[in-house]
């Protein structure tokens, strides 16, 4: 039992789990900013700066408890220009590029956690899967 503790209780185990939600809010973002493409005035919303911050120092301590506390969060993108005449700041080409990269950040992370998990299994099962 203290072997599936410990693997799920890793500061790498840990900081995947993490990561997969972060990735999955991202992906909430990208789909209300490509919703709202045509709304006036809509501005972008993506990952808050402080929580990326956050999260990067919490992984560089490589402490599974302060991983586990950051809370992912959204907030408005004041930084990128609307170049729009209704201000409207959701360009969908950069949308749609993001929704890539966060698909296949998103894949990356499931076949991590998914090789852990197999790892696990052949443990116990005493074959690989």
């Amino acid at each position: 039992m203290e072997m599936v503790a410990s693997l799920f209780n890793s500061d790498n185990y840990t900081a995947v789990k993490k990561m997969m939600d972060v990735s999955a809010l991202r992906h909430s973002a990208i789909a209300s900013n490509l919703a709202n493409v045509s709304t006036p005035g809509y501005k972008r919303v993506d990952l808050s700066k402080s929580f990326e911050q956050e999260l990067n120092a919490s992984i560089k301590s490589r402490n599974a408890d302060l991983i586990a506390e950051a809370l992912p969060s959204t907030e408005v993108d004041t930084f990128t220009a609307s170049t729009r005449a209704d201000g409207n700041n959701v360009q969908i080409d950069s949308e749609l590029l993001g929704l890539t990269k966060n698909t296949m950040n998103f894949n990356v992370l499931t076949e991590f956690a998914s090789g852990s998990l197999k790892q696990l299994r052949h443990a116990i099962v005493g074959r690989p899967s």
